[in-house]
């Protein structure tokens, strides 16, 4: 967990604040949540989100290149990944939105896909003003799965990190 923080810190220098942790593990699941503040309204925020071919990492993709990733902000939406040859994968799917407040996805990514039972992603925000907190939480439950919880935090909160830089910078990562 300390070496999570110290790289989500490092990575979101430009946040006013940022918390990383595993909040929750055991055998069967486990719960990721990052923190960090920002001033962007939450109109910049929604949009943000849904661009993240321009601030997902690469290295976490099957074609290397995150800007075949696409998140269309609409219920049902697919988080998916498009190569050039047309082959496509679906890393989950918009399960609800609401532009004041955040987006929730089914979205059991990576080596979770067809071992969650569950895998609730959430991007949230809320507050006002320069005191907006910005909160991402995963939810993961399935047999076996606790035991993948600080490889995928560290995979989180780097996606994380990435978004929230991709906010406060205005533009790609």
């Amino acid at each position: 967990m300390f070496k999570s923080l110290l790289i989500a810190g490092a990575c979101l220098s430009i946040a006013t604040s940022v918390q990383a942790e595993v909040r929750d593990r055991g055998p069967d699941h486990f719960v990721l949540r990052y923190e960090a503040i920002t001033d962007r309204t939450p109109p910049t925020l929604y949009a943000a989100v849904g661009a993240v071919g321009l601030w997902w990492d690469g290295a976490h993709t099957y074609s290397g290149d995150a800007r075949n990733m696409t998140l269309p902000l609409e219920v049902g939406g697919c988080f998916c990944e498009q190569l050039a040859d047309g082959t496509a994968f679906e890393h989950g799917r918009v399960v609800g939105i609401d532009l004041a407040s955040g987006i929730s996805l089914d979205a059991p990514l990576g080596p979770l896909k067809g071992k969650a039972a569950r895998a609730d992603w959430r991007i949230e925000w809320s507050g006002d003003g320069p005191d907006r907190t910005l909160v991402m939480t995963y939810v993961v439950q399935g047999d076996g799965l606790g035991v993948w919880a600080d490889g995928v935090d560290g995979v989180m909160s780097g996606q994380f990190a990435r978004l929230v830089r991709f906010i406060e910078a205005d533009g790609p990562v």
